[in-house]
């Protein structure tokens, strides 16, 4: 331990930059679980039950299509690839993409299966030609969702079918919505598309969304009895995206109405604002027995917030560090976070660094001055 920092008392020091005035908009929902998340910065524009387990129903179908794209990335399955159809996968009921045992179908084609026409033999097909078996598939899940950080989610199956063991939460969805645009906008094109043709039946993708020209670009419906109708979601508009996970409606009518009533809300109401920009100081932070009294602050990366358009409210921008820094400071040091307080929001926080080195006094000099702070009792 730094001779100085044993006799200083080290205070936790928070000041206020600066308060801007937004509103935030606020909404509710008849869903029984629902979450709305700006894709950009993370923050959760309104929640409902978010983390209530919840059947995920063929939402699933996110999470399996996630491993077949990172499978196709990997290059361990290309889109040219067939493969075949069980017996397993033939007599699966719910939704399906009418595929015969003992044909091999291109994955592009079981991609379109499952994404458009949410075929439950076109998941099966999938799982068991990347896994060997749709069980030792659900394990490769699992460990997905980890590393995604789902950590209230299980799954037991490919397709979302029914099973007390296979549940997630609306914020877990969310955060696999979110994973899922980013890591492979190359792939993620096929959630859009309106309707697939497979042995000369044509099925019409089952998203409500996309039919009502309000930005929707994505992602999956869910139905069972035990969820209800569910929805993950997503659209932009003017650039900003958001994703919005619903469950537990009565009817598709409702899914519908809601999921569009809520996608409209979050992108209408809501703007992404930079309030710092990476590398330039946010705050001096006080130094003692340094060459220099202070040391700029600055994030790694652009801080952005997501705010509400109109109205006012009070938003708070509060840097927290720990008073004073002990020289000497090397540049690059975490010393201290950003807090944005928005209402109705969880808190953003941004790790601070210091913007340069701050070299220590020399001896002389650093006796000086402890006995003067020393003797002003600071």
């Amino acid at each position: 331990m730094h001779f100085y920092s044993r006799i200083l008392m080290l205070a936790v020091t928070m000041f206020t930059l600066v308060t801007v005035q937004a509103h935030a908009a606020t909404i509710d929902t008849k869903a029984k679980q629902a979450i709305i998340v700006d894709f950009e910065t993370g923050a959760v524009l309104m929640a409902k039950n978010a983390d209530e387990q919840m059947p995920t129903s063929s939402m699933s179908k996110v999470v399996t299509m996630y491993a077949v794209f990172e499978a196709l990335k990997k290059g361990d399955l290309s889109l040219e690839d067939t493969l075949t159809v069980s017996e397993k996968a033939w007599r699966m009921g719910g939704s399906k993409m009418f595929v015969e045992v003992g044909k091999k179908i291109k994955v592009e084609d079981l991609i379109r299966g499952v994404i458009i026409q949410s075929g439950n033999d076109a998941t099966i097909v999938l799982a068991e030609g990347l896994a060997g078996t749709e069980d030792a598939f659900a394990k490769m899940l699992n460990n997905q969702a980890q590393l995604l950080g789902m950590e209230n989610s299980n799954f037991v199956n490919a397709s979302g079918w029914p099973d007390e063991n296979h549940y997630s939460t609306a914020r877990d969805l969310s955060k696999l919505g979110v994973a899922l645009i980013k890591n492979f906008p190359e792939y993620y094109g096929y959630y859009s598309e309106e309707e697939f043709t497979f042995s000369d039946i044509t099925q019409k993708n089952r998203n409500p969304l996309l039919y009502r020209d309000i930005g929707a670009d994505g992602i999956k419906t869910g139905h069972t009895e035990a969820a209800g109708y569910g929805l993950i979601g997503s659209g932009k508009n003017d650039g900003r995206r958001v994703v919005l996970v619903v469950n537990g409606l009565d009817s598709a009518k409702a899914r519908a109405e809601e999921s569009s009533r809520l996608l409209e809300w979050a992108l209408k109401n809501f703007e992404s604002k930079t309030f710092f920009e990476s590398g330039k100081p946010v705050a001096q932070a006080e130094v003692t027995m340094g060459k220099s009294d202070t040391v700029g602050l600055v994030a790694k990366e652009d801080v952005l917030a997501t705010v509400p358009k109109f109205d006012t409210a009070d938003i708070n921008v509060e840097v927290v560090y720990e008073k004073p820094l002990i020289a000497p400071v090397t540049k690059g040091q975490q010393v201290g976070t950003l807090k944005i307080s928005i209402p109705d929001q969880e808190p953003l926080e941004t790790p601070l660094y210091t913007a340069v080195d701050v070299p220590a006094l020399g001896f002389f000099a650093q006796t000086v001055a402890k006995l003067k702070l020393l003797a002003s009792g600071s």
